[in-house]
């Protein structure tokens, strides 16, 4: 009798405990606002859940919610123009990355990036988020805190960058022309300053450049070089995320 009844409350125990880490979790709901389907990306740092399992497809006007645990960090994007297999092999035109269909590494530049750290004990339950355009633009993206405390500041780029995209960092697609994918000057150029590396790798010998303020003009709450911190790092405690993919109508 004792022993059935101290299997009943290990079993108790663990289902609270279960609907405790569910009660904490962050709740991801990424959109996809594009007239055309895109294959999100995510990668999780620091050996943390992999959410998504790496990768799925998400047709237009479709939605999923990924639930994320405490402490978690990581990196969302959007791959174009993909084709795989039943076995999830395949290539995509923009954002690829190793592992076919579930990544199993980050996207390949240029890519827009939303990225996270989902507040623990160690930083006082703070969140921090921001969007990215250092590696680059593909598509338009927005992230808005929903429901939690704080600043919780809109993050994003809902501008078409691919459309006002220097001639030397267009990316084309190879069949029909249309540029695809906006590179940064870093990507392009390779060089300490475009990449704040070498001599330039602190903020006060990296600054703004002719080609990240275009980025920064199309797209104010983004992140448009290594050190555009003031501007583009976001916070919030206790929040889920909407995460969309050409939010208002962009393509």
């Amino acid at each position: 009798m004792a022993s059935n009844l101290n299997s009943k409350t290990f079993l108790l125990f663990n289902m609270l405990l279960l609907l405790g880490n569910l009660a904490s979790a962050t709740v991801f709901t990424i959109q996809n606002q594009c007239s055309y389907t895109i294959w999100p990306g995510t990668l999780s740092g620091n050996g943390a859940a992999v959410l998504g399992q790496g990768g799925f497809v998400l047709p237009p006007g479709a939605s999923i919610n990924l639930n994320a645990p405490a402490g978690w960090s990581g990196r969302f994007w959007a791959r174009t123009g993909c084709k795989f297999d039943d076995a999830g092999t395949g290539k995509c035109l923009t954002g690829d990355c190793p592992g076919g269909l579930n990544c199993n590494g980050g996207g390949t530049p240029p890519v827009t990036l939303a990225e996270f750290t989902i507040g623990s004990a160690d930083n006082g339950g703070k969140d921090f988020y921001d969007v990215s355009l250092v590696d680059g633009y593909n598509v338009g993206m927005g992230v808005w805190a929903t429901g939690g405390t704080g600043d919780c500041q809109y993050a994003g780029c809902i501008a078409d960058l691919n459309r006002v995209c220097p001639t030397e960092l267009r990316i084309n697609d190879g069949g029909s022309g249309a540029v695809v994918a906006c590179k940064s000057a870093c990507l392009a150029f390779n060089t300490e300053v475009f990449c704040c590396t070498g001599k330039h790798s602190t903020p006060d010998r990296c600054s703004a450049t002719h080609y990240s303020e275009i980025f920064k003009k199309a797209c104010p709450t983004a992140y448009s070089y290594a050190y555009d911190d003031a501007s583009s790092t976001c916070t919030c405690s206790g929040s889920d995320y909407r995460i969309t993919f050409c939010p208002k109508g962009t393509s």
